[in-house]
């Protein structure tokens, strides 16, 4: 630890009380944003939610967006009632593995998944072992899945909808239409993402590649990485 001094000068005429703390437990502190990524908070306290109207500025997540390719073809081959089984199945699969990365499933919308991690490395790690794993997952059922997904961090605003803790805001809006920009396979990065993940030990087989494209809401093109994920059955 460092020493130092510190020097006060009261310029008033009025008597002042000045207190020095050590500010170390603060690091310790688990807060409101990082509780709500936790898929054990929303469980287990899925009515502590925010009054209706009341909304919490949230300096930082990281928001996963997740879709099915393909999946009213997948509906034509085998079904609706096997295709809706297969993709209750998926949803079981997604959560586990955000579960794994200390992340939470915040709602699902028809085949996809939102997700939120209080660490984007995490969130990364997440996306990647979902489209590594996703050949396993096929070999255990009827017909095959191909997961789109998109990661994105930043501020929003969390609120309740629907009787449920959700997030609102560009970075929100962003990472769903990132997601709209896999063809499958693969993770769509925003630029945020991209340090963190030049930084990250991918397997071998895995590629990044930058690339820009117009966004529906955007008035200029927006760059991002696209990583491609060896799947291993």
């Amino acid at each position: 630890s460092q020493t130092g001094h510190v020097v006060l000068r009261n310029a008033t005429g009025h008597r002042r009380t000045a207190v020095i703390e050590r500010r170390d437990w603060a690091q310790d502190a688990l807060t409101a944003d990082r509780v709500a990524t936790l898929q054990a908070f929303r469980d287990l306290f899925a009515d502590e939610v925010l009054r209706p109207g009341d909304e919490v500025a949230i300096r930082r997540v990281a928001l996963l967006f997740s879709d099915l390719k393909g999946s009213t073809a997948l509906y034509d081959a085998i079904g609706d009632a096997a295709a809706y089984g297969l993709v209750r199945e998926h949803f079981a699969y997604l959560a586990g593995i955000v579960r794994e990365h200390d992340g939470a499933i915040v709602k699902t919308i028809g085949d996809a998944v939102m997700a939120a991690f209080h660490e984007p490395a995490q969130g990364l790690r997440a996306a990647v072992a979902m489209q590594a794993r996703v050949a396993a997952f096929n070999a255990q059922n009827l017909a095959p899945i191909v997961l789109k997904l998109g990661l994105h961090e930043g501020p929003c605003i969390a609120v309740t909808l629907n009787d449920r803790l959700d997030y609102f805001g560009q970075t929100v809006n962003l990472a769903a239409r990132l997601q709209g920009q896999s063809r499958g396979g693969d993770v769509v990065l925003s630029p945020a993402l991209v340090p963190l993940a030049e930084a990250a030990a991918l397997p071998a087989g895995h590629q990044l590649t930058r690339e820009t494209a117009m966004l529906r809401g955007l008035a200029e093109p927006v760059a991002f990485m696209r990583l491609a994920v060896h799947s291993v059955a």
